[in-house]
């Protein structure tokens, strides 16, 4: 974490913005260590939803594959390779367990999604609801990190059409939502090129979502 208090904003009851938590080095660590991954086998590839349509992202599952056709996990890629999916590290899950805990919630993270933007790419509202009905049930939150340029995020309510606060999520950045705020509906409209600090291994936005299945 940086030397300096981390500050942080709620957003929403369950919903906390932790703004700068992680530090430089931090950013550097799990980025080197998700590209090391994303390089590897099952690494980094483009998913394709249902209608056949690609996503703007390239995605990374660790810990559980997450089917982009079905809107499902499971072991292996079945909509892509069928190779299975790489272990979560356990110093990834433990940063996230620790923001995880510093913003109210105790969870023990056995996934994680890492989507890796680029100056183009967008994500549409949409709620996490995939996980396991326990999880859900439980208000198992969502810990995301977000570590190069910044992303223009959305966060609303739990439909569709209720209001939608705009914010910037910059490199280092946590955002954590469970509890009352674990289904609320969120996305990203735009990432801000040239944002992100000096000395990161790789260009746009990598995107950190670590789950509790």
């Amino acid at each position: 974490m940086p030397d300096t208090p981390v500050e942080m904003l709620e957003i929403a009851p369950g919903a906390v913005h932790l703004k700068q938590y992680l530090s430089i080095d931090e950013q550097r660590a799990i980025a080197g260590r998700c590209l090391e991954l994303g390089a590897g086998d099952a690494g980094f590839y483009t998913p394709v939803v249902r209608g056949m349509h690609p996503m703007s992202v390239r995605m990374l599952c660790l810990g559980r594959h997450w089917n982009a056709r079905t809107y499902t996990y499971e072991e292996c890629r079945t909509d892509v390779d069928r190779r299975p999916a790489p272990a979560l590290p356990g110093e990834l899950a433990g940063v996230a367990e620790r923001a995880g805990r510093d913003a109210g919630f105790t969870f023990t993270p056995d996934l994680c999604i890492v989507n890796w933007y680029s100056a183009a790419s967008k994500m549409g509202l949409h709620q996490d609801k995939d996980e396991s009905p326990e999880s859900i049930a439980q208000g198992a939150p969502v810990v995301s990190f977000s570590i190069g340029d910044t992303a223009r995020f959305l966060f609303g309510g739990l439909r569709r059409r209720e209001p939608i606060e705009k914010i910037l999520l910059e490199s280092g950045d946590a955002f954590v939502f469970g509890g009352p705020a674990r289904l609320r509906y969120h996305g990203v409209t735009r990432i801000l090129p040239g944002t992100a600090p000096a000395g990161l291994p790789f260009e746009g936005r990598l995107n950190l979502t670590f789950r509790q299945y």
